[in-house]
Parts: structure tokens; sequence; C-alpha cells
């Protein structure tokens, strides 16, 4: 039986689902025992604090946010095994339950490139691996869409705390009343979105009709908190915890020596009202999307969608290629499949259940189309997401 020390922020959604992961591993493989230790133990306690509980209590191993090399080297020297949480930067010395940052930054810019906008920020720290990850994979993908990325960015978590509200204007009010409008916002994480929202509320800046406001880690309190809702980028913790139990499993039982990192994949955008908007000065396609939205749920057609405005089904195409760069039938298809795979992650319907929710009468036809846009079926990208093996 392992004896576990876990030192994490448990306030978190993002380590509230490794935790479920962790635990899932250890209810097939164990027991495991587990002392959760909260992050204020590091200050209080102190490295050598720790070092000495976790020798007191003959842990096995530990999985947890470590301040610098120091930190590993006592943990390592006195031989047990860890595993370190993303905090500021990847250690080279043992493995790290990290992320697909840029990935997570490449799917924003898509997103809100989908949506029209032509302007964008990105708001998060300098000195954090995973923010400066994430603004870069984000400015990669709007530099090749021929956009550029204007940027606020904190020296560290402690300033951008105190900077909001205690000085009047904050500097990052006045970045946002600078910024051209409409704007797509890239926060490093739903925290950072929060405080976008708030100095846009300050500032009497509409949301999201001039700033809309994406986060990141879908924490449901902070995302429901915000004002108005937060939309944000869902991560798949739970499995980056199951795989990180098993490579800790393996460490401590000495079945390997090569150490890797645990890279915790985006699954997708949870949209809410931060980013309800489709950034258009087009009318015709403005309306035309707000359609497509609305009736997403039904067996929507084309021909429907030409009928909501005074242009001829070619005209519209024309314009609606143009503005989004899809055709009409391509955008009401990406969004199905997106509606789908958020059904498939949320609940436990069957394929043929959600495609009958969705209007549609041929499973077989959706699920096609879902292999064209997801490169999987919907059982393998289910179970890629929520197995959590």
């Amino acid at each position: 039986m392992h004896k576990i020390i876990l030192l994490i922020d448990f306030a978190e959604d993002y380590s509230k689902s490794l935790l479920k992961g962790i635990t899932k591993y250890s209810r097939e493989y164990g027991p495991w025992v587990f002392c959760r230790m909260p992050l204020f133990h590091r200050e209080t306690m102190g490295i050598d604090g720790i070092l000495n509980w976790a020798l007191e209590w003959e842990a096995d191993g530990i999985i947890g946010q470590l301040y610098n090399e120091e930190s590993i080297a006592k943990i390592t020297k006195a031989g047990i095994p860890l595993i370190a949480q993303d905090f500021k930067e990847r250690f080279t010395e043992i493995p790290n339950i990290t992320g697909a940052h840029h990935e997570t930054g490449a799917i924003a810019a898509d997103y809100f490139l989908k949506k029209g906008f032509k302007n964008f920020a990105f708001y998060g720290f300098t000195d954090i691996v995973w923010s400066r990850e994430r603004a870069e994979g984000f400015e990669e993908s709007v530099s090749r869409a021929g956009y550029k990325v204007h940027y606020f960015e904190n020296q560290n978590a402690r300033e951008s705390e105190i900077e909001l509200w205690y000085y009047k204007p904050s500097s990052l009010s006045q970045w946002l009343l600078s910024l051209p409008k409409p704007i797509a916002i890239m926060a490093c994480d739903d925290r950072l979105g929060q405080h976008i929202t708030e100095a846009c509320r300050h500032s009497r800046i509409r949301i999201p009709e001039e700033v809309a406001v994406l986060g990141v880690d879908n924490d449901e309190m902070i995302c429901e908190l915000s004002d108005p809702p937060l939309s944000s980028i869902a991560q798949d913790a739970e499995k980056g915890g199951y795989d990180a139990a098993r490579l800790l499993d393996r460490m401590i039982r000495k079945e390997t020596a090569c150490f890797y990192d645990i890279v915790v994949k985006p699954m997708q955008v949870i949209t809410r009202q931060s980013t309800d908007i489709y950034a258009t000065h087009d009318d015709f396609i403005a309306s035309s999307l707000k359609y497509i939205h609305q009736n997403i749920d039904k067996n929507l057609q084309v021909d429907e969608v030409v009928k909501q405005v005074p242009l001829s089904r070619r005209s519209l195409e024309m314009r609606f290629q143009n503005v989004i760069g899809y055709p009409i039938y391509k955008y009401i298809q990406n969004l199905r499949i997106e509606k789908f795979s958020k059904k498939l992650l949320e609940t436990d319907l069957t394929v043929f259940e959600i495609a009958m929710e969705l209007g549609l009468n041929d499973s077989k036809n959706i699920a096609r189309q879902f292999r064209q846009v997801k490169g999987c079926t919907p059982l393998e990208y289910r179970n890629r997401y929520l197995a959590g093996k």
C-alpha cells in the first residue's frame, strides 16, 4: 500500500480533476493512502519541514507544486519518487504534469477566427511556462491568419491581484480602453479571465459586444461567478492525474528509470456569454450566424438560413465565405460536431440518442462527419478523454 503526499491547490477545479484521476488509479491498482497537504505548508513548514514529515510518515511518493531545483534535489536525495505539477517552469530532473499549452493557444485562436475577429489580445504572465506557451500558440495561429496580438503581461501573480482595484484607473483598465474594438482576448487561465470581465465592468466596456473573453481550465465556480459568465477551454486533467499516478506507481516499484512528462491535453471550448458574439459589421452575416446558433439543435439546412436575409443563396454564400472563411454548410457541420462532442463528454447518452437531441435521424451520417472533423469516431473520442487510461 503506497503512501502518497499531495502538495497541490485543492481549491482549483484543475487540481480537483487531477485528484479524480489519481484516486481512480489508486482504486484500481491500490489502494493507496493519501496525505493531502495544502500549499500553505510550503510557506509555513518550508521544504525541510515537508521532507521531515514525509520521512517520518514513510511516504512512498510525492505529487506537488514545488518552487525550485533546490527543493527537488532535497526530496530526490532522500530517495522519495517525485512528480511536479506545472507551477512556474518545468523541471528537467523529474517528471512534470504539464500541458499541451501551444495547442491550447491555437484552439483559442481558431475559435475566435471562426467568429470573424480581426483584433486579438492576450492577458497573462511573462514568467510562467503555461502562460507563456499559451500566448505563443495563440500568436502563431493569429499571425498565420494575417493579424497581430496585443499583450498585457504581468511579471507575477501577486502584481496582477493587487493592481486591479487598488489603483483607479488600473493599468489593466487603461489597456482595455486603448484596444481596438471589437477584440477577442485570451486570458492565460480563468482567474485572469475574470480579471478582464471585472475590469471591463469597472470601465463600462461591453462584453461580448466590444470585448470577447476566453479563459482556460473551465473552473466552473470562477466562470459562473464572472459577470458575464466566462467561456473557457476545458482540459483533460482527470486523465493527466490517472497517467501521473500510473507513472508514480512504476517509479515507486522501480519498474522504470525513464522519466517522461505527463501532458494534459485541451478538449474543447465551453462557450458562455463572454464570447457569445460574432465579430462582423455585415448585418446579413450576423443575422445568419445568430439564426444558425439558435437553431443548431434542429436538423438545420442551408436553405433555412438563406430565408432569414433578403439575399439570394449565391449572394449570401459568397458573402459568408468572404467574411467567415467557411461555406455555410461547413460552418453548420462544424458547429454541430462541437455540440455533439460536448454532449459526448458531458452525458452518457449513446451516439444515436445525441443525434436525436440534435434533430438528426441519421446517426451513421453524423458519425461520418464527426470522423472528418475530429479524426476519430464518436466513441473513440469519448473513450480517449473519459476513460482515464
